[in-house]
Parts: structure tokens; sequence; C-alpha cells
């Protein structure tokens, strides 16, 4: 593919945050080179406009649907994901399932304000490994989050068998991390590294487990500010500082581990 730009590969396109401006969002980040945009959903609220997206942006955005563990409208409304979340979005991940690059965004998160009870947390630990089984069925990766439960999500996608999969933005400690990448799991890395205690992190981790997000609109190199994907050469020149390498190595790699992460990425690049 020679000189390709790198891949944002997690991304919250359908975001209230771009609903006033998601074609200028869309374009400045091909105007700045990026390869390809994988767009994640938290809800099936979200499911339409992703597919919509990717039909309007061929090859370009690439949809992942899935049922994040944090459900409801923020802050106020925010609540742990029940099995009645995932059931109302199956039909719809069902109908869509040939479009698709992956399971995402699912996951857990044991934030005590979300998941204070351990019904909670074994209602997400039903609705992740349900999802798992989607994707081994689908033979679709996952885009797996884990706030605040780093090693009970890498240790239920591996009891359940799952082997693609990125973590994304991964708050873990770095011997936890290890565990993913013993497992094959790739990691990608947010601007926001440059202000976060996940440095270390970077450090510690392979390139050849890396890949790059945005996490748009959240994220971003400054606090508070809406993250657009444009920003991805943020994540890419730190790493690039940090492994003492140039950062058009950190591109070509992380795009590279993208393509092995998710192999319907190629096809969809041609499109």
């Amino acid at each position: 593919m020679g000189a390709a730009g790198p891949v944002d590969c997690h991304c919250h396109l359908a975001a209230p945050d771009f609903e006033r401006d998601i074609e200028d969002v869309l374009e400045e980040a091909k105007k700045a080179k990026v390869l390809a945009l994988v767009a994640v959903a938290e809800h099936s609220g979200e499911f339409e406009k992703i597919i919509q997206l990717s039909e309007r942006y061929p090859g370009f955005v690439l949809p992942c649907l899935g049922i994040h563990p944090v459900q409801g409208i923020p802050p106020e409304e925010q609540c742990s994901v029940t099995l009645k979340d995932l059931d109302a979005a199956l039909p719809l991940i069902e109908l869509y399932k040939d479009r698709l690059l992956a399971i995402g965004e699912v996951g857990l998160d044991f934030t005590p304000r979300f998941a204070s009870t351990d019904e909670q947390k074994q209602e997400q630990r039903q609705v992740l490994t349900k999802q798992i089984q989607l994707a081994k069925r689908l033979d679709l990766p996952l885009n797996v989050h884990s706030r605040s439960a780093g090693r009970p999500t890498i240790s239920l996608l591996k009891e359940q068998g799952a082997e693609r999969v990125l973590l994304h933005a991964f708050d873990g400690r770095p011997s936890v991390a290890m565990e993913g990448v013993k497992a094959g799991y790739f990691f990608s890395i947010p601007p926001s590294i440059i202000r976060s205690e996940q440095q270390k992190l970077v450090k510690q981790l392979p390139l050849e487990c890396m890949c790059l997000e945005t996490d748009s609109p959240a994220l971003g190199p400054e606090k508070q500010v809406r993250n657009e994907p444009k920003n991805i050469f943020i994540a890419a020149e730190y790493i690039a500082k940090m492994k003492g390498i140039p950062v058009e190595e950190v591109i070509e790699v992380t795009t590279q581990n993208a393509l092995k992460l998710f192999p319907k990425l190629q096809k969809f690049l041609w499109k």
C-alpha cells in the first residue's frame, strides 16, 4: 500500500457534538491525509446514523455497531448497561452485519458512579459475553472499552476465546496490558496521551501491538475541547518521540496493525 496515512481505529462520528458540521470534520480529516475512520456506536440510537455516514463516505467511514457498558445521555442520565439494551440492538446488528468492520464499542466500565453493585458488574459481563459470542459467530473483531476494568475485561475476552481485539484508551496498569499483548490484542492510543497518566504504557507496549485512535469528540490534546479525527497525528508524534523513531514509521506500522486487526479493512478501502 506504500505510504498510506493513519487509521483512526476508534471515533464517535454519530456523537451530538458533530451534528452541525460532520461534513467539515470529515473533509478536514481527508485533507490531513487520514486513511480511514473506524466509527463506533455506543447505543442502538446511533446505528442508523453510522451506517448512513458509511454509505455517504464509502471506504473512508467504516462502521462498527455494538452496545457500550454505559447507556443513557451524559451526564445526568447515564447508567450501567442491561441485557434489555442489548436485546433492542441485536436485530439491527444482524440487519447490517455484512457491512460491519467490527463489533463495538463494547466492554466493561466499573467506574463506581456507573457500576457500584456486583449485580451491575455481572450484567455488564453478560452483555459483553453475548457480544463476544456474536463477534465470533459473524467472524468480526471487537472494539473494546475497559475503563476501571482492565484486568476483568482482558480476562473475560480470553476466557471467551476472543482473538481479534482492540483495547481502546486502556487505563489499566502496563503489567495488565501485557496480558493482552500475550493474547495478541492491540491497544489504540489517543491524542490525550500528551496529557495522560498512561505514558508509561506507551513506553512499554511494543509498536507491533499499537494502533492509533482519536476517540473523537473525547480524549483530545486539550481537556474540554472537542477532539477531531485530524488530531490523530498528535498521538502518532507522541509515540514516535517516546520510542525514538520517525513518525512515518509509527504511522506505517500502526496502519499495518489496523489491517491485521480488521481483516475487512483492506476490502473496504478499495471501495
